[in-house]
């Protein structure tokens, strides 16, 4: 069954209507007059040793977090069960497509167009000198440990909700989920333009290659 937006915020990325369109949207949803999209998934386990914590998804994306305020935590991030570095930071995002507009975006990742099938990873207040945000296949295994003995307790979110905490030396592995989230979509209007609207970019002056051809 396909979700439809409705942004009731202020940037709202997924919403296809506002409130004040609501009646419109609906007549267009009972006529089936509307197109579907697939956005990427997360499957999240949480272990400690062999017994699993927690079993969770997300659409956006997956954190490791300092749960108090006053103390960094360390993490260790694995890929492909590979170690590829450890640092004492705020905590560290796992996110989709869809979510490098949200919390990634904030934390200095990138934006990613959502028919990028690839995973984004990026550490939040890192003390490291290689700190910066890291795109990763589609298929890629990612895991996070909170490293043994460092003393800073942790908090796994999903989608910045179903909070699990995290005891010294716990395990986050994330992976693409097999099951997409499918969104309705009322227009057809490229994630460019979509990208100019949320953030409000200038692109006053702009006459695009048709003009330009024009006046060749």
């Amino acid at each position: 069954m396909p979700l439809l937006g409705v942004n009731f915020g202020h940037v709202g990325f997924l919403a296809e209507a506002d409130r004040a369109d609501l009646p419109g949207t609906v007549e267009r949803v009972v006529a089936a007059d509307y197109l579907v999209e697939d956005r990427m998934t997360l499957d999240v386990v949480a272990r400690l040793g062999d017994r699993d914590l927690a079993r969770s998804w997300a659409l956006n994306e997956v954190t490791v977090e300092k749960a108090a305020r006053e103390r960094m935590i360390e993490l260790n991030l694995e890929i492909e069960g590979r170690p590829l570095s450890t640092w004492g930071c705020d905590g560290l995002i796992v996110a989709t497509p869809t979510g490098s507009t949200a919390y990634a975006f904030s934390a200095g990742g990138p934006v990613m167009w959502p028919d990028v099938q690839a995973l984004l990873i990026v550490p939040i207040s890192a003390h490291a000198l290689f700190a910066r945000p890291v795109v990763v296949g589609k298929d890629s295994h990612v895991a996070v440990e909170l490293v043994p003995g460092a003393q800073g307790r942790g908090v796994m979110w999903c989608d910045g909700a179903r909070p699990v905490e995290l005891p010294d030396g716990a395990r986050v592995e994330v992976v693409r989920s097999q099951i997409p989230v499918r969104l309705v979509r009322l227009t057809t209007e490229p994630f460019t333009d979509r990208i100019v609207e949320k953030f409000h970019l200038p692109v006053e002056g702009w006459r695009g290659a048709a003009h330009r051809r024009m006046l060749g």
